[in-house]
């Protein structure tokens, strides 16, 4: 009895799953995501220059533009950077623009002694300019208050 049962059971089973089987197609539909047209680095220069060079732009804005900036892979134009400066002055925010060279002297990493005087090179007009110091002029490239190492005493 428990046989026919068993039987029985099974029989409906197969049946059921057979009569729910679905074809799957033999091709598979692709997917393209991406429909962004490739940027050219004259035009990625062009639209950070003329958001820093807005006139009604604020210090988050700034703030996140530099972000954006310091978050690729490049360090960015001196052109970029005079027109960052300029708008951190413009919002008198002397603190950002100092931040802003560290961040970039930073960024420049392994190749500091290529890039950073170059950059300062291109920049110094508009740091004369504006009135702001690097911060190699200010003192922040030694700490402040370092101590002797007892071993060098």
């Amino acid at each position: 009895m428990f046989r026919l049962a068993v039987r029985a059971g099974k029989c409906m089973a197969t049946g059921f799953s057979q009569a729910v089987k679905v074809n799957q197609p033999a091709i598979s539909s692709t997917r393209y995501y991406s429909h962004a047209v490739e940027e050219t680095d004259e035009e990625f220069d062009r639209r950070y220059e003329r958001f820093f060079n807005r006139p009604d732009i604020d210090g988050w804005e700034i703030r996140k533009a530099i972000n954006d900036l310091q978050g690729h892979d490049l360090i960015p134009e001196p052109k970029i950077v005079i027109a960052a400066l300029k708008a951190c002055r413009r919002i008198n925010d002397y603190a950002l623009a100092v931040r802003y060279l560290e961040a970039l002297k930073e960024k420049s990493g392994p190749k500091l002694k290529e890039i950073w005087p170059f950059m300062l090179q291109e920049i110094q007009p508009t740091l004369k300019e504006l009135g702001i110091l690097t911060p190699e002029e200010m003192g922040y490239d030694k700490p402040e208050l370092a101590v002797k190492d007892v071993y060098d005493m």
